[in-house]
């Protein structure tokens, strides 16, 4: 059993709590690491930030506890009680996406695969790159080998598509792969560098089939390889790249026989038959491409495009624009308008509002273009372009529709997810100024649901903030940001929502500069940036937001962003200074009169600003006067009826007396804090108080 005081455990206990905070618990966790790492160095110890850090603060941690004994046990009973990673997640068996019924050839290439899934493993990560244009059926091939080896990775096969916005992020394509294994949200590290870390530990035992579709860079797809020795990736790529060992399984187009046979399969030999004449123009015309031929079946019948294919051509663009001159006048348009921006996964009501039809309209125009392959379905009633069939969509509509229609054509997509998005953010999250005023004609049942339609259409919006940029609509920019909040508040989407949060900073300094606007957007780009533990980024929107709302006169929202970098403070263990910030918005607090604005909540916020002020004293080792603090807040929320800050005001105040050795003291308020839980979604709070009991319990007996 490995020593609670030696190095490599003292390392262990930092990583692990610094790659938890995640959640609620992890960030308590943390804050009580920072103020035992300053107690058993005896001064302010910066809070680590990357690996070397993490290592330096570890090893001053051991030279201290080594030659202390009060220290070493100190640090004992508080590694007792940190969670290891993934103890709170349920195993899953992932899988990949359906496999088609028509499969044609392709044995060179299986046998590759067959042969890189079982090589004996070197040390070397078996990677396989298969590389084609589209429209060859390398995301197809993939997967149908995927499904016929499943048996050989009884522990399932993880997929990610590597395309579209944000897909060259590998902190969310990690957080993606993470919840597949059956990670919660809640316990996925916030940092790119743990993912990888954490996405490596959950591998390394595990036989387990990856693909990797759509694939652009070696760099997008590096921190997603593993040299565990159970797992085979396959990277699926349009052309190879260097810097990537892997084996290269080059997909060409199908031979002209084997294109024959696919499309029989798919339109049957009656129809072959009756198409002998054209046949031949269809075959050269389709380029040996499975999606071509897939596009080409159903519409054997129609009459055959007279002019041939230019060599070199796209045979994709070729079957978009066979397919397109089939359509009636209304699914044209629709195809069209839609494709003018890259919107993730969109439904009929975007749709809709792009051709300015009716969303019971759209729904069948978009079934009738699935079925035709100009959509790629991506779930209940969503759907998305190819790249190549989007590129036509969007030449199309300049051709025929010109560039004012086809600019109000997004105009009105992307007012339609402003509605959506403000009226859920004013039903998710209405007691918030945060979130954008003004009227949307979408309602939602409640809380809940309006919560769940931001998550849904989160990266939609993001988009839509593109598009808004682009253009130069800085209002809808500054109000969809701002609509964002109550999901980076309650659900995170930090890395997917970090983008859009950026533009509505730099919009907010550019066309709303001293407003409460700027001062909004800067604030929420600080949350997400400490999220996700940018701290030097964020202090800068921090202080912004500040300035901004002290130019507004918006006395509340100036006392939340001076509030909001005591908080950051707490997270980088600079307890003093985190105490000043909270007394300088407790000052900004105090010049709010009995009418102003804000006046009605001014009992709450003093109230969280005593626990706050508390938590940075306790980092002080203060722990007397944290007390005072923590019990004045405490009060407060116990008379107001406020469970849930009960309960934290409980739990800072638990951890305050088990800090001064008191665990006789500090076991009450844990089952009070337990039981004033028992209504709440919190189980990360309470599996954080079990550890606290745990650790009570077994440290009191000696203490006796």
């Amino acid at each position: 059993m490995l020593d609670p005081i030696s190095l490599a455990a003292i390392s262990a206990v930092l990583g692990t709590v610094g790659s938890g905070m995640a959640n609620e618990a992890g960030r308590w966790a943390w804050e009580s690491t920072g103020g035992l790492v300053r107690r058993i160095a005896g001064r302010e110890v910066a809070a680590p930030t990357n690996a070397e850090q993490l290592t330096q603060v570890a090893q001053l941690v051991h030279e201290r506890v080594q030659g202390d004994q009060q220290l070493a046990h100190a640090w004992t009973l508080f590694a007792q009680g940190v969670r290891l990673p993934g103890a709170g997640s349920r195993p899953e068996h992932p899988r990949l996406p359906p496999s088609t019924r028509y499969f044609t050839d392709r044995q060179k290439a299986l046998k590759l695969l067959d042969k890189e899934a079982s090589r004996a493993f070197d040390g070397s990560p078996r990677v396989a790159l298969l590389h084609g244009r589209e429209g060859m059926g390398t995301s197809t091939l993939a997967v149908h080998w995927g499904w016929r080896q499943a048996d050989r990775f009884p522990d399932g096969q993880l997929y990610a598509d590597l395309r579209g916005p944000g897909a060259t992020d590998a902190g969310a394509l990690l957080s993606s792969l993470l919840r597949q294994l059956g990670l919660p949200a809640e316990e996925i590290p916030p940092s790119t560098e743990d993912r990888v870390d954490r996405f490596g530990r959950h591998l390394a035992d595990r036989r387990l089939l990856l693909v990797l579709d759509h694939a652009q860079s070696a760099a997008q797809i590096r921190p997603l390889l593993t040299p565990a020795p159970g797992v085979f990736t396959v990277v699926v790529t349009r052309r190879p790249f260097p810097g990537i060992d892997a084996l290269p399984v080059q997909v060409d187009p199908l031979a002209r026989r084997d294109a024959l046979r696919l499309l029989t399969d798919l339109a049957g030999k009656p129809a072959i038959t009756a198409a002998k004449a054209t046949l031949p123009a269809v075959l050269e015309r389709c380029g040996g491409s499975p999606y071509a031929l897939r596009a080409a079946a159903p519409r054997l019948s129609e009459p055959p495009v007279e002019e041939p294919p230019q060599p070199g051509s796209d045979p994709v663009r070729a079957a978009a624009e066979d397919s397109y001159r089939l359509l009636g006048p209304e699914a044209a348009r629709l195809y069209r308008l839609t494709g003018l921006r890259d919107w993730p996964a969109f439904d009929a009501a975007a749709a809709a509002r792009a051709a300015d039809i009716e969303e019971t309209e759209a729904a069948p125009l978009l079934e009738e273009l699935a079925d035709t392959l100009l959509l790629e379905r991506t779930g209940a009633g969503r759907y998305h372009y190819r790249p190549v069939v989007r590129a036509h969509a969007e030449a199309a509509a300049a051709a025929t529709d010109g560039i004012a229609v086809c600019s109000a054509a997004v105009s009105r997509t992307v007012e339609g997810y402003l509605h959506l998005a403000v009226g859920a953010a004013q039903a998710a999250l209405p007691e918030s100024w945060r979130v954008p005023s003004g009227t949307s004609p979408l309602r939602y049942a409640d809380r809940g649901e309006a919560l769940a339609v931001l998550a849904t259409e989160s990266r939609n919006l993001v988009q839509a903030v593109y598009a808004a940029e682009e253009f130069r609509d800085w209002d809808t920019v500054a109000r969809l940001c701002r609509a964002l909040w109550p999901l980076q508040l309650k659900a995170g989407h930090h890395d997917v929502l970090l983008p859009a949060l950026r533009i509505g900073a730099r919009t907010a300094d550019a066309h709303f500069p001293g407003t409460r606007t700027a001062g909004s957007l800067h604030a929420q780009l600080a949350h997400t940036l400490t999220e996700l533990r940018r701290w030097d980024e964020a202090e800068p929107e921090a202080r912004a937001a500040a300035r901004d709302e002290h130019a507004a006169g918006h006395a509340r929202g100036h006392a939340s962003a001076v509030e909001f970098l005591g908080l950051l403070r707490l997270r980088q263990w600079r307890w003093q200074e985190a105490y000043d910030s909270f007394e300088e918005a407790s000052v900004v607090l105090d010049g709010i009169g009995h009418e102003d604005e804000g006046a009605g909540d001014l009992p709450r916020a003093r109230a969280l600003l005593e626990r706050h002020r508390g938590r940075a004293l306790r980092g002080l080792g203060r722990l007397g006067e944290a007390r005072e603090r923590l019990e004045r807040a405490l009060r407060f929320f116990r008379e107001s009826g406020e469970a849930y800050n009960t309960a934290r005001a409980l739990t800072d105040l638990a951890e305050t007396r088990l800090d001064g050795g008191e665990f006789a003291q500090a076991l009450p308020l844990i089952d009070e804090a337990v039981a004033a839980l028992a209504k709440e979604n919190a189980a990360y709070h309470l599996a954080h108080l079990g550890s606290l009991r745990e650790r009570c319990v077994s440290a009191a007996g000696p203490q006796e």
